[in-house]
């Protein structure tokens, strides 16, 4: 008995139609790996975005004002948790955003805390007319006092803040008092150099 024979042309018509089931299960895979990763990429950056809001942003020290703790080129992390759970503290090193120019950034150390009256007299810092004590990250006596050759009262909000390297510096004795607002957090890991890696000490 012959086999019944497909007729070449019903045969070449089903195999398209399998090829085009095909094609379109592959184009809805396609699509839905798109959407994903779209999705995925987009809760990446939205995670990102907020650490660096809300937990830590990386900074590059331009500069020598606080030699011996930082020089210029390093590479830090600025933590910002810290602050959610406490005030800023005297001698905490800080990063802030100088108020009239958006971008700009400097590295500190806290001085004179909210309330205070702040004044450089004979080369050292003098808080409420009494000698700062503990003030040991100066590397000289301070030549220039500046806006501080006279009392300066800090505000509810305002910090007195200097570079360790105090003869080499523009901070509060030149651009006045920073606002708690413009801090970005406080300096807390060099991670390059790499043979200085470690925390930062603010003690």
């Amino acid at each position: 008995m012959e086999e019944e024979r497909v007729p070449e042309a019903e045969e070449t018509e089903e195999i398209r139609s399998v090829h085009f089931e095909h094609y379109k299960r592959s184009q809805k895979i396609t699509l839905k790996n798109v959407i994903d990763f779209a999705v995925y990429l987009l809760i990446v950056v939205v995670l990102c975005l907020l650490f660096i809001r809300f937990v830590a942003v990386r900074s590059v020290v331009d500069g020598d004002s606080m030699n011996p703790l930082v020089y210029n080129g390093d590479n830090l992390i600025v933590e910002k948790v810290s602050y959610y759970f406490r005030a800023p503290e005297r001698f905490d090193v800080i990063v802030f955003e100088l108020k009239n120019e958006k971008g700009v950034h400097f590295i500190k150390r806290i001085v004179g805390l909210p309330g205070e009256t702040v004044q450089i007299r004979d080369g050292a810092v003098y808080i409420d007319g009494k000698r700062l004590e503990n003030d040991v990250y100066g590397l000289a006596e301070i030549q220039n006092a500046y806006l501080a050759g006279e009392p300066v009262e800090l505000g509810e909000n305002e910090y007195f803040v200097l570079g360790d390297n105090r003869n080499n510096s523009k901070d509060s004795r030149i651009i006045g008092p920073v606002e708690r607002k413009q801090f970005l957090g406080r300096a807390f890991f060099r991670f390059f150099p790499f043979n200085k890696m470690g925390l930062i000490r603010h003690d």
